[in-house]
């Protein structure tokens, strides 16, 4: 059968003298173009050998060479057809932070005053409050924003690959607009969507030629703003028909977006964030408006449970004066909860958020609303989390009452230590908008179907 391999490149090291180029290499590899994982293979035999220490200075790969430089004809492209748009959108995804591109995108976006949206990965390449940005799209996208891309005329694709929770069903996504597409991955371009201006290159260098381009054009941009007035009218209207909002349950029960809600109040979007995957992760990723680039770290893709716990604790030993917040389900931090011994062996102070339904949440909502309500290995029980903190040596705290959300979180977030939160929520609260599997983004549910 046809195998993927699942890393960016990897090695089998036959020879100890090869140990040191080979890990050059990989770094190399890894870190430059689209980032991805690169396996080094080293067996038990050669890592036990010796032999002279020579780490190359640099590396020559002839048949890796990725292009920075986004060619100067097709950005002028792109530029023409930016500023003959009326109803633009940018879509922007993970490219932006992995290539240090926020700045330069801000820039784009204010110059123009283009209404934006971003996926999963690209939360904080812009503030999530800025008054251009339309939140999330895809899946669990916000309804103007997903509105928008479906009616736009002109949509900019920026570090993003058109994956499957942004796009739905292909044939259903965004028809009525011409697309240009900046991507540094060749490969992705033109994979799952076509685009009528391709550009292949690293994000910043790439917006920082199309901003220089733009300035060029005092006049047009001017005339632009306005023409786009009636787009961004529209847009609002979306965002009242719709809004991204919630009702906090009428029996006293805690509302789980209210917690996020609490936590971005309390930190104003400027704590480093990391999720499990789950309902919680949608939740955090709707109602924490993340300020800047790099401080908010989740498992798209593969989607990963369990992911929370043990990339916080790396995040605090990588940012130690900072504030790191962990948010998880009961069903995701169970995975890798052990790693509490870790964050207490070095007194990490992590701040652990469990959202409680006692269920594996995300599961149970697909059951409800595409399998007509067949509940299957989704009811889960939890240990007593406050009992198992104290196990550890860790502060732990739970509530189940709306008063006590917001002094719970600041007495955690002032605690010098590592500290476990459980806030429990309604075992049947659901995440909305969503749209359905292999539906075009236009058939978004926003809310239960009884």
């Amino acid at each position: 059968g046809l195998t993927r391999p699942v890393t960016k490149h990897n090695y089998l090291v036959r020879r100890v003298e090869d140990i040191a180029p080979t890990m050059k290499e990989a770094f190399h590899i890894a870190t430059t173009g689209r980032p991805g994982p690169v396996l080094v293979d080293i067996p038990k035999d050669v890592s036990a050998m010796e032999a002279e220490f020579h780490y190359p200075e640099k590396v020559e790969l002839e048949h890796y060479q990725p292009r920075y430089e986004g060619h100067s004809g097709q950005i002028k492209r792109a530029v023409n057809l930016l500023l003959k748009a009326r109803r633009p959108v940018i879509y922007f995804g993970g490219g932006v932070i992995s290539s240090g591109a926020s700045k330069e995108l801000t820039k784009l976006v204010e110059m123009l005053n283009l209404p934006t949206t971003y996926t999963l990965m690209g939360i904080g390449g812009l503030p999530g409050n800025h008054p251009a940005s339309l939140g999330m799209l895809g899946m669990h996208g916000t309804y103007r924003a997903n509105t928008a891309v479906d009616q736009c005329d002109l949509l900019i694709a920026i570090g993003a690959r058109f994956d499957d929770r942004v796009t739905g069903k292909l044939d259903g996504f965004s028809q009525h607009s011409k697309k240009i597409h900046i991507d540094i991955d060749p490969t992705s371009i033109r994979k799952n969507v076509n685009v009528d201006v391709p550009i292949v290159g690293d994000v910043r260098c790439c917006l920082q030629k199309l901003n220089a381009m733009l300035e060029q054009k005092v006049e047009q941009i001017m005339e632009f703003r306005e023409t786009i007035e009636p787009w961004w009218r529209k847009i609002e209207d979306w965002d009242h028909e719709v809004p991204m909002t919630y009702v906090q349950p009428p029996d006293g029960e805690i509302a789980p977006q209210y917690v996020i809600d609490k936590i971005f109040e309390l930190t104003e979007g400027n704590a480093i964030v990391t999720t499990d995957v789950g309902q919680h992760q949608m939740w955090a990723a709707q109602f924490y408006h993340s300020q800047k680039p790099n401080h908010w770290i989740t498992s798209g893709g593969l989607g990963t449970m369990g992911f929370g716990l043990p990339s916080a604790i790396g995040a605090q030993v990588g940012r130690p004066g900072e504030l790191v917040v962990s948010i998880s389900g009961d069903g995701g931090i169970q995975m890798n909860i052990q790693e509490l011994q870790v964050a207490a062996e070095y007194n990490l102070p992590v701040k652990v958020v469990i959202l409680n339904n006692g269920y594996l949440g995300m599961v149970r909502q697909w059951q409800q609303h595409f399998y007509d309500n067949r509940e299957s290995q989704v009811l889960i029980g939890s240990p007593n989390f406050v009992k198992l903190a104290d196990a550890f040596g860790i502060l732990g705290m739970s509530t189940n009452k709306p008063s006590e959300v917001e002094p719970m979180l600041e007495r955690g977030f002032a605690h010098p230590g590592p500290v476990v939160m459980e806030f429990k929520i309604p075992q049947f609260a659901n995440c909305y908008p969503m749209v359905p599997p292999g539906a075009p983004p236009s058939k978004m549910i926003l809310k239960d179907p009884y």
